[in-house]
């Protein structure tokens, strides 16, 4: 790809970035830190995990993108007696045009582009492990026949971090395979006059589709080939070892507070959405403040805190940024 041809593809994603981002900023007031992160999972090839009290607009904004993007969307509802086969799908006797019973498998919702997942904390572990094996493998084996799901693929799921009664809490070796946490906080006073101007009126807000479905696929292929630098890939590295007690890169409050720090999965995860960040700033190579920017989302849900940092209440992502001022950054 020659120099124009690619300044023209750079141009291209962070204008269609940042069209997509205004027109969800028109539904979704405030959090738009969680604007970014979403769409960032979705142009990076990940998953991402929604956290929020009621009321803050997590599923909104999940259908928002849907409808913007004119990605075929789907919506499970998790509740405790929701079986694996309710997401995947099942093989089921139909009869043919001759009149003889034959099995056909009927796809469950999880084939779509963007599937929210709400309040996936309140399906059994099960149920919960039949998505997130979706989410790896993006296909679904029944009947021992494998279906592939259509990219992009992209699940997006929802919990209530005040609701625990009734609940079933991810595993972290689950939580793992979300590329980010994003954390949609409460509004407040300037944002509520918003909402409601835009709620409780007779005039609604009204999505324009901004991009199609070869579009965005088009945008992931261009942020997989942005280049990293090995300085910045190793500061990557160090700021994920940096969060492991037992790693001589890891500050005091990590090797004190810490359990469990985070797998290989959170280094991928910076340097997908650095490579994300640095498109969206019209460069063509990932800088050490991309890798700043992404690494609280990345790194927050792969973070385990021990006894005494679960005592103390330490805020993990206060720890996280610990760690980001105890790695040094790489010199330009």
């Amino acid at each position: 790809m020659n120099p124009a041809e690619l300044e023209v593809q750079v141009a291209a994603f962070r204008d269609g970035f940042l069209t997509t981002r205004s027109a969800l900023s028109s539904m979704i007031v405030g959090n738009d830190e969680v604007i970014d992160g979403v769409l960032t999972c979705l142009l990076a090839g990940g998953h991402g995990l929604l956290e929020g009290v009621p009321g803050v607009g997590k599923t909104r904004l999940v259908q928002s993108v849907a409808e913007v993007l004119r990605l075929r969307f789907s919506r499970i509802q998790f509740t405790p007696d929701l079986m694996p086969g309710d997401i995947t799908g099942t093989t089921m006797l139909r009869d043919d045009p001759s009149g003889n019973r034959v099995a056909r498998f009927e796809p469950g919702p999880i084939f779509a582009h963007l599937v929210l997942a709400d309040e996936i904390n309140r399906a059994t572990p099960r149920t919960q492990s039949a998505l997130l094996e979706v989410m790896q493998e993006a296909s679904v084996t029944v009947g021992g026949i494998t279906h592939r799901l259509d990219p992009p693929l992209c699940v997006l799921a929802t919990q209530n971090p005040i609701e625990l009664e009734g609940t079933y809490p991810l595993p972290e070796a689950q939580l793992d395979r979300f590329l980010f946490k994003l954390c949609m906080a409460v509004p407040g006073l300037d944002e509520m006059r918003a909402i409601l101007d835009r709620t409780t009126s007779a005039d609604g807000v009204e999505l324009d589709e901004v991009l199609d479905r070869d579009q965005v696929m088009a945008m992931r292929a261009l942020a997989r080939a942005v280049p990293v630098a090995p300085a910045i890939r190793d500061y990557a590295i160090l700021v994920t070892l940096a969060t492991q007690p037992g790693s001589p890169h890891a500050p005091e409050a990590v090797r004190r507070y810490v359990r469990f720090g985070s797998s290989p999965r959170g280094a991928q995860a910076i340097i997908l959405g650095a490579k994300v960040r640095a498109l969206t700033r019209d460069r063509v190579h990932v800088a050490s403040e991309d890798v700043r920017a992404v690494a609280l989302p990345a790194l927050r849900h792969r973070v385990l805190l021990n006894f005494e940092g679960e005592a103390e209440r330490i805020d993990i992502d206060d720890l996280i940024g610990r760690v980001l001022e105890h790695v040094p950054m790489p010199r330009p």
